[in-house]
């Protein structure tokens, strides 16, 4: 097979960050900026506003983040558009190729999860939370149970269906679930891998199958911790 360099527009190659063939180099070039895998995270569930983006990513700068989305947009991972009416606002989203760094998000952060250094209890944004889900589910048990379960956040919901070991989250409500959790993701992370129960003060609230919340919930694990 014949190799080539890649030229673009103007007869010179892109200039780049590493003279290096491998992809995980590339990679590092398209989200190895702060804050680009972490924008990438939050429109992994669907489209979403900038000031939707910003607040839930504390701490960047509205100028940072207008960076970031015109980079990933110029990389091929975000793509701006209009919503039609009657919501008639521009949101980013991603694109189907960008979608797919959702695999190596998970596996970073099921990587990063066992340092010491992890905070479990840190700031977590809604689409993290989430991701954390599909990241920390046991597929072997998961197998054994079929549900659909909805999670109602004080802005923002999503329906996930458990079916065959997999779980498939978006974003959403739905009236047929048979477990809805409500709470923050404060409460998400107390009753989920703190296993502190529910319908208390500061864990979620359960509304349907309690039995099958229970069998839920024991799914998703942190994992062990280095050293």
């Amino acid at each position: 097979m014949k190799l080539e360099k890649v030229i673009r527009g103007g007869g010179s190659a892109e200039k780049r960050w590493y003279d290096d063939a491998c992809g995980t180099a590339l990679a590092l070039e398209f989200v190895g900026e702060r804050w680009s895998l972490l924008v990438i995270r939050e429109l992994m569930f669907g489209p979403r506003r900038f000031g939707e983006i910003k607040a839930n990513l504390p701490g960047i700068s509205a100028n940072v983040l207008t960076q970031r989305l015109e980079s990933l947009k110029g990389a091929g991972i975000v793509v701006r558009r209009r919503l039609p009416s009657p919501a008639n606002v521009q949101v980013y989203d991603l694109t189907d190729w960008g979608r797919e760094a959702e695999v190596a998000i998970r596996e970073m952060g099921r990587w990063a999860a066992r340092s010491p250094r992890h905070d479990p209890f840190a700031f977590m944004s809604t689409a993290s939370a989430m991701i954390s889900l599909r990241t920390l589910i046991d597929p072997v048990a998961a197998s054994a149970l079929t549900a659909t379960v909805a999670f109602r956040f004080p802005a923002d919901g999503f329906v996930a269906t458990l079916a065959a070991g997999a779980l498939a989250i978006v974003r959403g409500e739905t009236a047929n679930a048979d477990v809805t959790f409500t709470g923050d993701t404060m409460a998400l992370r107390r009753t989920f891998y703190g296993k502190e129960g529910f319908d208390r003060e500061g864990l979620l609230q359960v509304v349907g199958d309690r039995v099958l919340a229970e069998r839920f919930v024991d799914l998703f694990r942190l994992p062990e911790k280095i050293g």
